[in-house]
């Protein structure tokens, strides 16, 4: 989740019976969605000892500090493991994983009958996932082609806080509405419902 430590775990298995050891080069990036890196973040490296048949993990941190202030509007990040085999005439594997960060940040809530030319109230909920305080929060809600921009306080490290939004609908059948959070420390974390509006 977008704001969250990031670990990872790989696991090495010697199917073999003889003895091996594993250097394994492991690096994170920052990537667009086109897996087009952006900056590095993370470089590590570490040798594993196989006896027969053994397997080991190894873990991977990746700490909100080293990747939040890089992260694209595509919130993801590239992970690669190069594994060489010592010894075996460079024999390589290369492991590659790519982590799609989650936004839990916006919910909609609304009433459960919304009717035409009658006033709707909904509660949107947004929050500060990350463990700094965030400022300059802006909400843009989109609806019946409208754009209302809604500016907001600051927020606290890990704080929820919630609006109350309220419209008229002016027909029936399934409306869109689409929210999107932004401030300084990230932007475009998106929420929508589709409103099914029944006739008066």
């Amino acid at each position: 989740v977008f704001g969250k430590d990031i670990t990872l775990l790989l696991i090495l298995n010697n199917l073999a019976s003889d003895r091996k050891t594993v250097k394994v080069d492991m690096s994170a990036s920052t990537v667009l969605y086109t897996r087009r890196a952006v900056t590095e973040i993370l470089k590590a490296t570490t040798s594993v000892d196989l006896g027969s048949k053994q397997g080991k993990h190894i873990r991977l941190k990746i700490p909100y500090s080293y990747y939040g202030k890089y992260l694209t509007t595509d919130k993801r990040i590239q992970v690669t493991a190069l594994c060489e085999v010592l010894h075996r005439h460079g024999l390589k594997l290369l492991v590659e994983k790519t982590i799609i960060l989650e936004d839990t940040n916006i919910i909609i809530k609304m009433p459960r009958r919304v009717v035409v030319n009658k006033a709707v109230t909904l509660e949107i909920s947004y929050a500060n996932p990350l463990p700094e305080p965030v400022s300059r929060c802006v909400l843009l809600v989109t609806l019946m082609n409208q754009q209302v921009k809604i500016h907001l306080a600051r927020l606290a490290p890990r704080e929820r806080s919630k609006i109350y939004f309220e419209f008229t609908p002016r027909k029936s059948g399934p409306l869109q509405l689409q929210v999107d959070f932004s401030c300084d420390k990230f932007s475009h974390v998106k929420g929508f419902v589709t409103i099914a509006v029944a006739p008066a």
